[in-house]
């Protein structure tokens, strides 16, 4: 075979790079992070950032609800329910700028206000996607942010109007170039499921990844079961980026200690890692983010 041209090799090294190309194997896709909603003064910088993972920080929680002392339902008006003072605008930027490779969301939603369920109840859809779009975009243009998260758990409404209220939302994000992308945060309750699983079948093309909640499986759960959970989900949001998961205080699912790392490692050799998340940064401080850290490295290496 005839030696390639040396201009063509230069050529395309200059393309291959300018476009993002890497010589090196790339990693296995993103490590989400939700902060803020226990309010234990955690700060973006105590959370140790690889750089050779892209890193989401999601903001926990824009709820529409107002701000009372015994919040109610706003119809969409969403305002602001995590630690703002220790995770403020002017600290998105500073970790933005230091970071490359850190993008910022916010969740929508949550378990509870108040201590009482954060129900999803939109007075009607149109009102409630009109109101949505312009509390949400003055919310994250203020505080620069990249995304949105979808964690409503409990439900005033009907799988259609959520899969219509949700999509919509997240379309309009999206065209107005609000957001560059979208995720959904579903756990296997039937309820749960079926409003996710609506909104999936007709605006799955627009969401970019599912942060499932495999820690609301039961505690103990094996290596063998949490593979099985993940492949019965990923057919559940066929075509989606299923993210892994475990939570900080280990009070349910595969454990860090107990086997979910084997899992991950049995993903990632059958490339079905696409990502790990942890609920939450709040909690994991008290251990050095130690699975933080594990995770990150885990998914910043090749096979």
């Amino acid at each position: 075979m005839e030696a390639p041209n040396f201009c063509f090799v230069q050529a395309f090294l200059f393309l291959f790079f300018l476009l993002g190309g890497s010589a090196q194997t790339s990693s296995s896709g993103i490590f989400g992070e939700y902060i803020g909603a226990e309010f234990k003064n955690v700060k973006f910088s105590d959370v140790p950032i690889n750089p050779n993972v892209q890193f989401h920080f999601i903001l926990s929680f824009a709820i529409d609800y107002d701000s009372s002392a015994s919040p109610s339902p706003t119809n969409g008006k969403f305002n602001v329910f995590w630690d703002s003072g220790n995770l403020s605008p002017s600290q998105v930027s500073s970790i933005k700028s230091q970071h490359s490779n850190v993008k910022v969301a916010v969740s929508l939603g949550g378990d509870s206000v108040g201590n009482k369920p954060a129900k999803f109840s939109p007075s009607s859809i149109d009102s409630w996607v009109s109101n949505a779009v312009s509390s949400l975009t003055a919310i994250i243009k203020q505080y620069n942010l990249d995304g949105i998260d979808i964690d409503y758990e409990h439900f005033n409404s009907d799988p259609n109007t959520f899969s219509e209220c949700i999509g919509r939302l997240i379309k309009t994000l999206k065209s107005n170039g609000v957001i560059k992308f979208a995720s959904i945060a579903p756990y296997d309750d039937p309820q749960v499921q079926s409003h996710y699983k609506a909104l999936w079948n007709k605006y799955g093309n627009l969401i970019d990844y599912v942060n499932f909640q495999f820690y609301a499986y039961d505690k103990g759960t094996s290596v063998s079961q949490f593979i099985d959970y993940f492949n019965t989900q990923s057919k559940n949001y066929e075509g989606g980026k299923v993210l892994v998961s475990f939570i900080s205080n280990e009070s349910g699912g595969l454990t860090p200690g107990g086997g979910f790392f084997t899992a991950c490692q049995r993903l990632k050799s059958e490339q079905k890692l696409h990502g790990i998340f942890v609920w939450s940064a709040d909690d994991s401080m008290a251990n050095g983010f130690r699975y933080e850290k594990q995770s990150q490295s885990l998914l910043a290496t090749s096979n």
